[in-house]
């Protein structure tokens, strides 16, 4: 007997990728169920399919930063600075990131890099194995939504987010709609998507200075003058992060997706004076499915 659930969440989560950098991402989560039924005529209570498998899923690698810990130019260790924090170094083609985060904001693979098999092997051990004993398999299928226009990669943190929006290294794989005066304009589009395309987006209230960052040994050695800096505490913990000014883009305001998509206007109404006279409209989407909308 089967038993499925397609569209039972959303993975929004960054990994480590050694040619792209950082790179936010968003899947969605299909499962399939192989069993017998147990004493309630079900392989599963879809109760439960929707509410614990999603807990597993959402604990295992959600809104995380997701780690191939057999790549070379990655380095994972505990903290000097606080108990339960790590610190990763991670040179990779296009830049060099350092990071401290608490221990639960970095997801661990076994593999070399992060692609959609290595996360469906590790994610369906996990969950097997918290499962009852008459379900005998699991299947999942983890898919990007289908975007047939632009779209970017983003990751960033949210200081004030009490639930886990608040890891400094978490991302999205985003679609974006701009409207003038009701009518899309694609070009504004793939400007803002390859001006976003595999961004870290920090906030100017977190920047810090060199001398307050806390990394490891390691990277204060091997800092740039291209290096920028931003830290923060929030109730999971102290969250830094070091990242170069290319792969960079420091907004004047916290990035919750409402004032993504207003810092997006904004920029869009200083930079296209002939539009002053036009009304603009922005979706922003954060992930899949959702978003925020402003006009001006």
């Amino acid at each position: 007997m089967q038993l499925f659930v397609d569209d039972l969440t959303v993975i929004d989560f960054s990994y480590l990728c050694k040619q792209r950098g950082i790179v936010g991402e968003s899947w969605i989560v299909d499962v399939l169920l192989d069993g017998s039924l147990n004493d309630q005529s079900m392989v599963l209570d879809f109760a439960v399919v929707k509410k614990q498998i999603k807990a597993i899923i959402d604990d295992a690698v959600d809104h995380k930063l997701v780690l191939p810990i057999q790549e070379p130019a990655l380095t994972l260790a505990e903290s000097p600075h606080n108990e339960g924090h790590q610190t990763i170094d991670f040179i990779s083609d296009v830049a060099s990131y350092y990071l401290q985060s608490p221990a639960c904001a970095f997801a661990s693979i076994d593999c070399l890099t992060i692609t959609v098999p290595a996360v469906t092997k590790h994610l369906t051990a996990i969950i097997l194995a918290q499962l009852p004993d008459n379900v005998k398999g699991l299947t999942l299928v983890l898919r990007p939504e289908v975007i047939p226009s632009d779209y970017y990669h983003y990751t960033h943190g949210l200081k004030l987010h009490d639930g886990n929006c608040q890891r400094i290294a978490h991302g999205h794989r985003s679609k974006i709609k701009i409207y003038v005066d009701d009518k899309r304009d694609a070009k504004l589009e793939a400007q803002w998507c390859k001006r976003w395309q595999d961004i870290y987006i920090a906030s100017e209230a977190d920047r810090v200075s060199r001398d307050d960052i806390e990394l490891s040994a390691y990277a204060m050695n091997n800092l740039t003058l291209d290096h920028q800096y931003f830290s923060y505490h929030a109730p999971q913990g102290r969250f830094d992060i070091a990242v170069d000014k290319k792969i960079l883009e420091v907004v004047d305001c916290d990035s919750t997706v409402e004032l993504l998509a207003d810092f997006i206007l904004r920029q869009i109404k200083a930079e296209h004076t002939e539009l002053a006279n036009n009304t603009v409209t922005v979706v922003a989407y954060e992930g899949v499915a959702k978003g925020a909308i402003v006009n001006g």
